[in-house]
């Protein structure tokens, strides 16, 4: 079982740079993939990035290439997504997931646990 709690969302302006981190609780085995995946209001939830918890391989959306960078601190079980040059469509609710078995990972139904989200606003 793991629980993930999310934190850092906030009000911004656009251009301006938030930092989310995403606490976990439990344990978290070497094989397991993080994600930030964000939901708009009226929209699907979407993949943002990923990152193997073991040797911390990334991979972002195309929307967010190049602003976001994802990291994990695998001593305190902590995942970031700092979040730069942030667009007024940036604005959403950010969520943290886990995977426990490698599968399709911009695929919000494969993974298996999820935090309770974190509200990004970004002012234009």
């Amino acid at each position: 079982q793991v629980t993930l709690v999310e934190s850092g969302g906030g009000l911004v302006q656009a251009g301006g740079s938030l930092r989310l981190s995403c606490a976990a609780s439990g344990r978290i085995f070497s094989n397991y993939v993080m994600g930030w995946f964000r939901q708009a209001p009226g929209k699907e939830r979407e993949f943002v990035a990923f990152i193997t918890w073991s040797s911390g391989s990334t991979y972002y959306a195309d929307s967010v290439k190049g602003r976001f960078i994802i990291s994990r601190d695998t001593a305190n079980n902590t995942m970031y997504l700092q979040m730069n040059s942030l667009k007024p469509e940036d604005t959403a609710v950010y969520y943290c997931a886990v995977q426990t078995a490698r599968s399709r990972y911009g695929a919000p139904a494969s993974y298996d646990y999820w935090g309770q989200g974190t509200q990004v606003t970004v002012s234009s």
